[in-house]
């Protein structure tokens, strides 16, 4: 009985996340979601690119367990931003399709360009769930070293993109890239790898250009 009531839980979640993704490529707007280690700079990373992209419309979904932190972050630079606190709920570490659902009814996407969905910080939770976005992303900072992709691989499995983050920082660190690299590669052969600084703005360009190109490709869609 659990097993068929867990399974018809899953399958109307997985549902809800179509109905999302296909909403927003009708209103022609781009949904990432971002998954990650705590302390990767997603937050960072999300105010950099609405910085370098003012001819973008940004809106973000913040997800975590406690606090309103990072969501301040996002209202500082203009961006309409909607939380969601799992801790009075039990505390879960990912989010799920019907509470983007519920986020989104009551957000003003009218001109939204791009839309991120900051995940839970965790590399394992968020990955289970789809959520509705046309492209999960995964960050991983230089700071948690190589074996990440290897050890939690289902967060790189069902990513299109893989953000290296703070490369700034590895002239102080007995770290790789390469190896990393070659890490999520053996997890993914097809992911796309962006190498950047958040801070510095160096390898920033080709995000940038990601995010316009696959806005552009939703748009002519329609």
């Amino acid at each position: 009985m659990e097993i068929k009531v867990m399974k018809k839980i899953l399958e109307a979640s997985e549902k809800k996340a179509e109905e999302i993704r296909e909403d927003l490529r009708k209103r022609g707007v781009l949904f990432l979601n971002l998954m990650s280690s705590p302390g990767s700079g997603k937050t960072t990373l999300i105010e950099r690119t609405v910085r370098e992209l003012p001819h973008l419309k940004f809106a973000v979904i913040e997800g975590d367990i406690q606090t309103t932190l990072d969501a301040r972050r996002m209202a500082n630079l203009g961006v309409q931003t909607y939380q969601i606190n799992t801790g009075p709920f039990g505390g879960d570490c990912h989010l799920e399709a019907p509470w983007i659902a519920t986020a989104l009814s009551e957000m003003n996407l009218e001109g939204v360009d791009i839309l991120f969905v900051e995940n839970i910080g965790n590399l394992v939770c968020p990955a289970e769930f789809d959520i509705g976005a046309h492209f999960n992303v995964v960050v991983l900072s230089v700071t948690e070293g190589e074996d990440k992709p290897l050890k939690y691989p289902l967060a790189f499995r069902v990513s299109q993109l893989a953000l290296v983050s703070k490369t700034d920082l590895l002239p102080y660190l007995d770290v790789s890239l390469e190896r990393i690299v070659q890490n999520i590669k053996a997890v993914n052969p097809a992911m796309e790898i962006f190498p950047l600084s958040a801070k510095t703005g160096d390898g920033f360009d080709p995000w940038l250009e990601f995010l316009q190109e696959r806005r552009k490709s939703l748009s002519s869609s329609l």
